[in-house]
């Protein structure tokens, strides 16, 4: 069957792409395409082609099975090109996504139109790479140069509302897309025809604009490369011909597409694809869930309610009294209020948000619910309490999760009848932002359960990674030994802020020491302690000897770093360089003699968190080398241009 099919109405030609599931833009798709616009163009009965597709979308984007491959031709730019310059004008209908070479491709027709819930975006910066088959220089001839630059230096998609506001497309369809766009390209033929793109002028911009964007690109890119090579070539655009800005984007696209940053953001790109249905789930089938209760209505639980919301799940919250009651569905507000301030949602919208939680201090209240998660105080006999209740009112074939950061979940089994249906759920905080959730089975839990826990992840929007029974489970365990080799480096005698800022430099947002301050000390402090107290030999850190001086971060006006009141930069401090210098002189050694680079201070630490990804893979604590970057990327800022610390350690020792 051919993937491209032509079929007529009067004098209108409609090209449709079968090739599912997303019809990606492969050789054959390519080729298929060319020969069309060449058996069209030699039909003198055909005054405009539709391009529509079947299925669920329209082109998504180029095909991933050829990422990496050199390409045959026909080439994409040449095919973009043969689309503009076709005898016939052609107007795409645009339905699901039009993304990187599909829209490019659009970009070919005369025209464009959409379905209101179409997307349309030019994502390839998130890649590693710019768009290489005209996306830089058509897009600015047709939304203008700053419209243009928040599109292709983002990569974020937009709603064909949107897009129709910026010019992108000519047309929102309603009803049936085929018979609105042929109705369209009809109404089209009887006026003037816009010119092709490629002819349209361009007119340079000031150097202002230039620099302006150039700073606010680099920020936001954070270290990826791709959104300012983007700009640059948009920037081209605007000073050169269509040919040489053409020339221009090509040759950086393939600059780019054999870059460690390009192989880094492909990596992480497929294992985000496979992670909501990862291959250890074999034939297992999700149990159908339609009503949640969370147990907790603290931080924790009230964002895990926000994010069960958001995905259109109703939700109990159950609390210990009424005045705890009120507290958590305050908690939830506050977050639903926090997104109507930030424009993220309408008040419509945090109406019928606040409207599906209900709240009870009545477990009683549970009978009829699907899963529940548990988000209570992390504290093992507290928890216990919790699922003894769960335990006699939930149905027995309710789905019982327990979120925990540390906690052994196999120590809350004997409280629940058939604990086949029992799992962890670890969820970041903020858990209504955050991407992360760690999902930890027992022994106990069924197939059934943890392809459960996949799929409500997949409907949350998290990226989901299935992790063994360890302290830390896979994140905070690497957390634990990256805090522990910085503070090794001091011992040695680098310096507090050298070390946060070889990793700032390296690409996080904060240095381990920058977010121990923010997030608190006292936090691993306590889990020290309670460790020692049950009689586990753990060692003094640094950090504990902060503590118990009073310094646990921001909150108190210093922890590593010194604080002003009301003010959040760090500033260094005597008082540290005091307390520890008894520690770092007796642990100094000849080696450190010379300072380390800050380059050499970012290997060292990435290379710790691999070596302990390592020894996580041999106790089978993660499934694959790429689970544990998902989980560095998503959970702990690890830069996701850099593919995560396995990545990043392979790629430097050649075997990636």
């Amino acid at each position: 069957m051919s993937i491209v099919t032509i079929a007529r109405e009067g004098q209108i030609a409609i090209v449709t792409v079968d090739n599912p599931p997303v019809n990606a833009l492969s050789q054959a798709l390519r080729q298929g395409l060319w020969d069309a616009v060449e058996a069209l163009d030699a039909d003198p009965e055909v005054s405009a082609v539709v391009l529509t597709c079947a299925g669920r979308t329209f082109i998504a984007g180029a095909d991933v099975r050829e990422f990496g491959r050199t390409p045959e031709p026909p080439h994409l730019p040449d095919l973009v090109a043969r689309i503009e310059a076709a005898r016939a004008p052609w107007i795409a209908a645009i339905h699901g996504s039009a993304l990187g070479g599909g829209l490019e491709v659009a970009l070919g027709c005369r025209f464009r139109v959409a379905v209101a819930s179409a997307s349309l975006g030019l994502p390839e910066v998130t890649l590693g790479i710019i768009p290489g088959a005209s996306g830089t220089v058509r897009t600015p001839r047709l939304i203008g140069v700053p419209a243009a630059v928040d599109l292709i230096t983002s990569g974020k998609p937009l709603r064909a509302e949107k897009a129709l506001t910026l010019g992108l497309i000519d047309a929102v369809i309603a009803g049936d897309l085929t018979a609105g766009a042929v109705a369209f390209a009809t109404a089209a033929l009887a006026n003037p025809l816009p010119e092709p793109l490629s002819t349209r002028p361009l007119p340079p911009e000031p150097d202002a604009f230039w620099e302006s964007q150039t700073a606010a690109v680099t920020k936001a890119a954070k270290g990826n490369h791709g959104p300012l090579r983007a700009l640059e070539a948009i920037r081209k655009a605007t000073e050169s011909s269509f040919d040489e800005a053409m020339a221009f984007e090509r040759q950086t696209f393939l600059d780019l597409r054999g870059s460690d940053q390009a192989a880094a953001l492909r990596a992480v790109f497929f294992a985000e694809r496979g992670a909501t249905r990862p291959a250890h789930l074999g034939e297992a089938k999700p149990v159908a869930i339609a009503r949640m209760a969370v147990i907790g209505g603290g931080t924790m639980g009230a964002g895990i309610a926000a994010a069960l919301r958001d995905a259109g799940l109703p939700v109990t919250l159950i609390e210990r009294d009424a005045e705890a009651l009120a507290r958590g569905i305050a908690n939830i507000r506050a977050i639903f209020e926090g997104g109507v301030k930030r424009g993220k949602l309408s008040e419509a919208q945090f109406a019928d948000r606040l409207a599906g939680v209900t709240g009870s201090t009545d477990y009683a209240s549970l009978a009829k619910t699907d899963l529940v998660i548990e988000a209570v105080f992390e504290d093992i006999e507290v928890k216990r309490a919790v699922f003894a209740q769960l335990g006699v009112a939930c149905r027995a074939d309710a789905v019982l999760a327990t979120n925990t950061s540390y906690l052994d979940p196999r120590a809350l089994e004997a409280e629940i009848p058939n604990p086949a249906r029992f799992i962890g759920l670890h969820f970041f905080s903020p858990a209504n932002v955050m991407k992360l959730l760690e999902i930890v089975p027992t022994p106990a839990t069924s197939p059934a359960t943890l392809a459960t826990a996949f799929a409500l992840a997949k409907q949350l929007g998290k990226v989901p990674v299935a992790a063994g029974i360890c302290e830390g489970f896979i994140g905070n365990r690497i957390l634990k030994r990256y805090r522990a080799a910085a503070e090794a480096l001091l011992r040695q005698g680098v310096a507090i802020a050298e070390v946060d800022a070889a990793m700032r430099g390296y690409g996080f947002a904060m240095g381990p020491f920058e977010a121990q301050d923010m997030g608190g000390l006292d936090i691993a402090y306590l889990q020290r302690e309670g460790a020692r107290a049950s009689g586990q030999a753990v060692a003094e850190t640094l950090g504990d000897i902060l503590v118990r001086a009073g310094r646990k971060g921001q909150k108190t006006g210093g922890g590593w770093y010194d604080y002003i009141p009301g003010e959040r930069k760090p500033q260094a401090s005597e008082e540290v360089a005091r307390l520890l210098a008894a520690e770092i002189t007796a642990a100094r050694t000849p080696a450190l003699s010379t300072p380390l680079s800050r380059e050499a201070i970012a290997e060292t630490l990435v290379g710790e968190m691999a070596a302990e990804g390592d020894q996580i893979l041999a106790e089978g604590i993660a499934h694959q080398a790429s689970d544990i970057d998902l989980v560095e990327i998503h959970g702990y800022g690890f830069p996701r241009w850099r593919g995560g610390p396995m990545h990043a350690r392979d790629r430097k020792l050649g075997k990636v």
